[in-house]
């Protein structure tokens, strides 16, 4: 009967196996910090595409500093869940209250920005425009508008990148500018 083939080894440098020994014999809470200190480390967002039932208009925010619009967003809490995160974000910024079967994952569900070194979660629901009054604070949030999916105002780069990868945004006919570096 044939032996399975067995794996090959290469053996490590003596300083790499010293290295590992020390390494595993500090406490865990500080080999986990060492870890956080050498390994990047990003940021999770959460972000909501809201648009009308027939796709035709999409919600844009105008926020601080206003150099251009985006979509609702904004940063996880600790232990909460992206979900939770875009449905929260949405409600603070727009007045829009939904539950979590009324929104679903893009798709893609999550953009890595390598270069800032953060993550989206996006999300997307539908939303009758007429349905819902846009409710903002004037500091967090500065206009809410639905905009045609077509003719969209000057968006943020940030959110332009983000947009080309679902083919919207004024970047959707331009690959290479939905490269996340």
């Amino acid at each position: 009967m044939p032996q399975p083939p067995q794996s090959s080894r290469k053996p490590a440098s003596r300083w790499r196996a010293s290295a590992y020994k020390v390494f595993y014999a500090l406490p865990k809470v500080v080999r986990r910090r060492l870890v956080r200190i050498v390994a990047p480390t990003y940021t999770v967002g959460a972000v909501m595409m809201v648009y009308s039932p027939d796709r035709s208009q999409i919600l844009l925010l105008r926020q601080p500093p206003g150099f251009g619009w985006g979509l609702p967003a904004g940063l996880l809490d600790r232990g909460e869940r992206p979900e939770q995160a875009a449905i929260r974000e949405l409600r603070e910024e727009t007045g829009i209250d939904l539950g979590l079967e009324a929104i679903s994952p893009a798709a893609p569900s999550a953009v890595i920005h390598t270069r800032g070194r953060w993550v989206d979660t996006v999300f997307v629901t539908e939303v009758e425009p007429d349905s819902v009054e846009l409710v903002i604070d004037g500091a967090e949030v500065w206009e809410a508008k639905w905009w045609p999916v077509t003719a969209m105002p000057p968006i943020t780069v940030a959110a332009s990148r983000l947009l080309a990868h679902y083919g919207l945004g004024p970047y959707a006919d331009y690959p290479e500018a939905a490269r996340v570096d």
